[in-house]
């Protein structure tokens, strides 16, 4: 079997749950990670045992299992990042959140910490572009950790890695930043029918979700820690739901806050808050 022919076989099993465009997409994508890009240029035969890879692989995707996690990669901010479904898969949005940060913050020293690791792509993308910062970054989920620990290691990014929870913050033995950033779990559990089989199925629930009867606790806890742990005109970054961008600016001007900004993705929505402690 062609590569040619694989990537037909991968989109036909694949069109009743994609566009057929994106399910062409997927199929070179899962190709091309998989085996390398020259498979696809050059079209080259597949052996017995890629062959019945594939297969294995279109079971996968027919039960809406993401891409990222059968390849067990995920790209963000032009770094390759090992996944599993312990961790959320790197999103475009927070690419953008990410690229804010560089941007605002890329004269002298910082202090960052990071709430919520995740796989560990904010931490690394911001050690490899603020290079003299240093990086804290905590998550409650000890398998989360460790994935961003070898994200780290693979990246060559000194960044220290601690096991907490932000909503029982008053334990955390941690000094003064310049800077805090978090993408909380924020989908109201009340809309959890709403997302899509690929997310909701697969994707880490702890890492996906807010609480049930506050959707935005985790913004008011990080506030109420920011406020303690930020130097004054420390600077505080959050991804948010979509649109949602006045309940968060909100929290942070119950807080104190000052120039706080809502800020627009590339598709048009709110996608981040930030504010500086004074």
């Amino acid at each position: 079997m062609q590569t040619s022919e694989a990537i037909k076989i991968i989109t036909a099993s694949i069109i009743n749950i994609y566009d057929e465009r994106e399910a062409g997409n997927i199929a070179r994508y899962l190709i091309e990670e998989k085996y390398g890009k020259q498979y696809v240029r050059e079209n080259i035969i597949l052996n017995d045992e890629q062959a019945d890879q594939i297969k294995s692989i279109i079971e996968r995707l027919r039960i809406h299992e993401p891409i990222q996690y059968i390849i067990g990669e995920a790209w963000f901010y032009g770094l390759k990042y090992k996944v599993n479904n312990d961790v959320l898969i790197p999103r475009p949005e927070t690419e953008e959140l990410v690229e804010l940060i560089i941007k605002e913050n890329n004269s002298g020293d910082n202090k960052i910490l990071d709430i919520g690791s995740g796989s560990g792509c904010i931490a690394i993308t911001l050690k490899k572009h603020l290079p003299a910062s240093q990086i804290i970054s905590i998550d409650i989920s000890e398998q989360a950790l460790q994935i961003a620990k070898l994200n780290a290691t693979i990246h060559n990014t000194e960044i220290q890695f601690i096991k907490a929870n932000i909503l029982n913050a008053n334990g955390m033995n941690l000094s003064e930043f310049t800077l805090i950033v978090s993408n909380p779990p924020y989908v109201d559990p009340a809309e959890k029918n709403t997302l899509q089989k690929n997310v909701l199925d697969f994707e880490p629930h702890l890492a996906l979700f807010g609480n049930a009867g506050d959707p935005f606790i985790f913004y008011k806890k990080i506030c109420a820690f920011a406020k303690t742990k930020l130097i004054n005109n420390g600077k505080l970054y959050f991804e948010i739901p979509e649109n949602r961008g006045a309940e968060i600016a909100s929290i942070l001007q119950k807080n104190n806050f000052i120039d706080i900004s809502i800020k627009k993705d590339m598709q048009q929505k709110e996608r981040i808050v930030s504010g500086v402690h004074k």
